[in-house]
């Protein structure tokens, strides 16, 4: 491995760690779910590498065997004894469908239960909150609509309809009663819109109660 892949790499992995903690204090990865990932180096839609959150951890703890890379299909690029998360061919369609930097992905109960709500409508709907604007929309009482996806056991089956489902300015979808994926340029945007699609689901779903 060449110093500056080694570099970026160790990067990589110490900006995982950070946001790790960050999210792990929020309580955002109950009983290991959840999972990370930053892209390293160069991006081309048919040859990439990422680093991301081995499988079965427990993220509220931090250890030297966390996090592992990855390629395009999802495939270890050194030897290891690590597995990359369940999750990892989501990853891998999302940075080919958008050229991303980095994608995080949570479960809550806010982000389930939404999802729950609005699944026969196909999309969790948001309309006039102010938190909209983190995602660089800025017209007045500007509305959105998340897509959700089936939550299927078979990993591959949700990765096939990733591209179909992203909504250019919308940087996030949903698994239903599963967990949401937000992304960004680099790990401080995909932080961002991750927060704000906590708060706007959160907020989603108590307006829903006030409305009855």
């Amino acid at each position: 491995m060449s110093n500056l892949r080694l570099e970026e790499k160790q990067q990589a992995f110490a900006e995982l760690k950070e946001i790790k903690t960050i999210l792990a204090a929020k309580g955002w990865f109950p009983a290991t779910s959840g999972n990370l990932s930053i892209r390293v180096g160069d991006f081309a839609p048919e040859q990439f590498t990422f680093a991301i959150t081995a499988s079965g951890k427990d993220k509220s703890v931090n250890t030297p065997s966390d996090f592992l890379l990855v390629d395009q299909d999802g495939k270890p690029t050194d030897a290891t004894s690590l597995k990359p998360s369940a999750e990892t061919l989501i990853h891998c369609e999302i940075y080919k469908a958008t050229g991303c930097g980095a994608i995080f992905h949570v479960h809550t109960v806010f982000n389930n239960l939404a999802s729950e709500l609005f699944w026969e409508r196909g999309s969790i709907p948001v309309e006039g909150v102010e938190l909209i604007k983190a995602f660089n929309i800025w017209e007045e009482d500007a509305q959105i609509e998340v897509p959700i996806l089936p939550n299927y056991a078979d990993i591959p089956r949700i990765a096939e309809l990733v591209q179909g489902a992203i909504v250019p300015r919308v940087p996030g979808i949903m698994l239903r009663k599963h967990g949401i994926y937000a992304w960004g340029a680099n790990a401080f945007e995909a932080k961002r819109n991750l927060e704000a699609f906590e708060y706007l689901f959160e907020y989603v779903y108590r307006w829903e109660l006030l409305k009855k």
